[in-house]
């Protein structure tokens, strides 16, 4: 028998994955299955969490997608990137489920386990710039509880809940242009506010919303 807070925890799951925005996303999710990469044995593996709540201030509940900024370290190729929660899989996790169960947690405090539910992954993807050290990145969909609490880690500079609406807006959708170590170059990416959601990340968010548009 389920202690009554966990019945709380499904039925506000069950009620997420039946809004209109996101019930299409949970049936791709459970049908489709993902395009893996095949292992190279020079390649970590890792994985990330696009996590999806429904804003329930609002008189129409609204679905938002749960980003993070990354502190700044010396030697970290993606320091101060906007990204999703998520890391490199260490020997000890038996699966990349595992992974980003863990990844999650000590990065945000969020406990998927009690306070979520993964629908599936979509295609695993790689980095395109040669300069970056090769790994195998697998996105995992999930659903979070509306009020879910989140503790940044030092890893985290900062958190946001940004609107699926807001991605889907062609607006935020340009080419810019970002200084980088080698030099000026010319990316695609998401605007939102003051972020500039490019990268890894942006390929995985159009993938994203590509399956539920």
């Amino acid at each position: 028998m389920r202690h009554p807070t966990e019945e709380r925890t499904k039925a506000e799951l069950d009620r997420i994955a039946r809004h209109p925005e996101v019930e299409p996303l949970v049936r791709v999710m459970t049908r489709r299955p993902p395009a893996l990469i095949a292992p190279d044995d020079a390649a970590r593996r890792a994985a990330v969490a696009l996590l999806v709540r429904l804003d329930e201030t609002r008189e129409q509940p609204t679905p938002q997608l749960l980003m993070i900024k990354r502190a700044t370290f010396e030697g970290d190729p993606w320091s101060g990137h906007v990204a999703l929660p998520g890391g490199r899989r260490e020997p000890a996790d038996p699966s990349l489920e595992r992974t980003v169960v863990r990844e999650t947690w000590e990065e945000t405090a969020i406990d998927l386990e009690r306070d979520g539910r993964l629908l599936g992954c979509l295609d695993e993807l790689e980095p395109r710039t040669p300069v970056l050290p090769p790994i195998i990145i697998t996105p995992f969909v999930g659903l979070v509880k509306f009020d879910v609490d989140i503790v940044a880690s030092p890893e985290v500079a900062e958190w946001f809940w940004v609107d699926l609406a807001a991605l889907r807006d062609p607006e935020v959708s340009r080419e810019v242009v970002l200084e980088l170590a080698g030099g000026p170059r010319a990316v695609m990416s998401f605007q939102h506010g003051a972020h500039t959601i490019w990268g890894l990340t942006e390929r995985i968010l159009r993938q994203f919303l590509s399956l539920a548009p």
